[in-house]
């Protein structure tokens, strides 16, 4: 079937929940995806952070061929040969102890919730009051399923579907004495991005970030880090939380742990994760024998001598290639990120420079509707971020608050 076909038939049948780019993907080779009619894009988006080995990486395919042909699948009731070892090398990278294997970013952050809560009736089962409330930050994203939505921000994601679960409470970005006004003796665990990634790559300061973790210690709640988006080596690290030195209770990852399968990990330290007991919690296509045996591929090319020394020195010249574009352009607003997670964000919406860089080659997106969003695979080079930079200068040299609305 050809695009126009594909299109047709997906208005009849799909439930609509996705505003897509004109393209019919067709198959994709490095840091390039083609559609059908032949023409490439230099992906700067990555699947959303999950192609960070980029497309047909071909120790990837070579793992997927040989587990597709032995064991696809196994319930978790058995035991298989790749979940320990890939929770051994997940502990060994976070510092942390256990690890729970599911699917999904949003299934990680739901299971979080449970264990926070699992944790703190376990630790304080005879005080006066339930400690159960969640403190979230404004401008967050956790995901769409009930638990996880409700610790997401946007009024837009959560207005169609309240009531959702109660007691998750929201603290002002980046505003330590309203993190301390908001802890009670109620608050189970703290959860947090890093580096906010839906919310338009806004990085959580030091002093934050510390004031939290000291919060959580002194009243034994869980300091939950979500690093679906800006963890395994987004930023030039393992973890976007090693920068700050913090010793999160909970770690969160998920979009590009099996290269593009379904899989997301929790990672909790001992004594957090000894509040689920057998039973407590499960899930039926977590953790399976394809998913993790190239979930260990994918750590292991993470782990070679150079790999994030290169995605931080790759990162390094894309910041200051877009620096020089803003010193040119004053339609960039603000830079952010860290890495290659970059955002820049405009004076205008978004919507036209993605559609027009789209035309030109390239492929990114926009949140926050005026925030272009760069989540390139890790293998991205130099020359392609200057292919980039030379592509968006006439598109936003053009840019102006009336022509991205009629875009």
């Amino acid at each position: 079937m050809n695009f126009d076909q594909i299109v047709e038939l997906e208005k009849h049948v799909l439930i609509p929940t996705y505003d897509r780019l004109p393209i019919l993907a067709v198959r994709g080779e490095g840091c390039y995806l083609y559609d059908d009619r032949g023409k490439k894009y230099l992906d700067f988006l990555g699947g959303l952070a999950v192609n960070s080995l980029g497309y047909a990486h071909p120790e990837i395919l070579a793992v997927m061929r040989e587990e597709s042909e032995t064991l696809l699948h196994v319930s978790n009731l058995l035991y298989h040969r790749f979940q320990a070892p890939l929770a051994e090398k997940l502990a060994r990278l976070s510092g942390l102890d256990r690890v729970f294997l599911a699917n999904t970013g949003t299934e990680a952050t739901e299971g979080a919730i449970k264990l926070a809560r699992a944790y703190a009736r376990k630790h304080h089962p005879s005080e006066p009051f339930e400690r159960y409330e969640i403190l979230a930050v404004e401008n967050s994203f956790h995901g769409r399923t009930f638990g996880a939505l409700s610790a997401t921000w946007p009024e837009k994601y959560r207005k169609p579907f309240e009531p959702l679960v109660p007691g998750v409470k929201f603290v002002r970005l980046n505003d330590v004495a309203h993190l301390r006004e908001s802890f009670s003796p109620r608050v189970a665990a703290v959860l947090l991005e890093v580096i906010q990634g839906e919310g338009g790559v806004v990085e959580l300061q030091e002093g934050f970030l510390r004031a939290a973790e000291e919060l959580c210690r002194a009243n034994d709640a869980l300091l939950v880090c979500d690093e679906i988006q800006c963890g395994l080596g987004r930023t030039g690290r393992f973890f976007a939380f090693q920068k700050f030195g913090l010793k999160p209770d909970v770690v969160l990852v998920a979009k590009p742990l099996a290269a593009g399968l379904p899989l997301a990990a929790i990672l909790a330290r001992e004594e957090a994760a000894q509040a689920f007991s057998p039973g407590m919690h499960g899930t039926t296509f977590g953790g399976g024998p394809l998913q993790c045996r190239v979930a260990l591929k994918v750590l292991e090319i993470l782990e070679r001598p150079g790999f994030l020394a290169r995605v931080r020195e790759v990162g390094g010249h894309f910041r200051a290639q877009l620096e020089k574009l803003q010193r040119d352009l004053p339609v960039i607003r603000e830079l952010r990120g860290e890495g290659l997670m970059q955002a820049a964000e405009l004076a205008v919406p978004g919507k036209s420079v993605v559609r027009q860089a789209l035309e030109a080659g390239f492929l990114m997106n926009c949140t926050q509707d005026n925030v272009l969003r760069f989540l390139p695979p890790l293998i991205l080079e130099r020359q392609h971020v200057d292919e980039l930079v030379e592509a968006l200068k006439p598109i936003l040299a053009g840019a102006s608050p009336g022509a991205a609305t009629r875009g």
